[in-house]
């Protein structure tokens, strides 16, 4: 009788490590999550590295005002009222031609 008893606890015991180890929700099937897990983490550490970087200059935008007379400065053309502004013509065409010669575009 107690025989039978262990090898039945015997069997029952082995199937429930079966199931632990290669089952549904298994230790396999959470090393494979673990995986991807890593992988998604990997491949979101740039964009989160992006994010920090915005966020940076959103505050900078906000608080100082050098950040403002820079992006004044090069995205609209602004100069200073005390500022002398010189136009050289065909300054900015030559360096273009040069950067698109040499496979570098600005």
């Amino acid at each position: 009788m107690f025989k039978w008893l262990a090898v039945v606890l015997v069997v029952l015991i082995a199937l429930l490590q079966y199931r632990l180890w290669f089952g549904e929700g298994g230790l396999k099937e959470l090393g494979q999550i673990h995986a991807r897990v890593d992988a998604l983490e990997a491949e979101n550490q740039p964009m989160r590295a992006r994010n920090q970087r915005l966020a940076a200059e959103v505050v900078d935008l906000k608080t100082g005002l050098d950040a403002i007379e820079e992006r004044a400065r090069s995205h609209l053309g602004m100069i200073r009222e005390d500022e002398q502004f010189y136009w050289v013509p065909d300054v900015a065409k030559g360096a273009s031609r040069q950067a698109a010669a040499s496979g570098n575009t600005p």
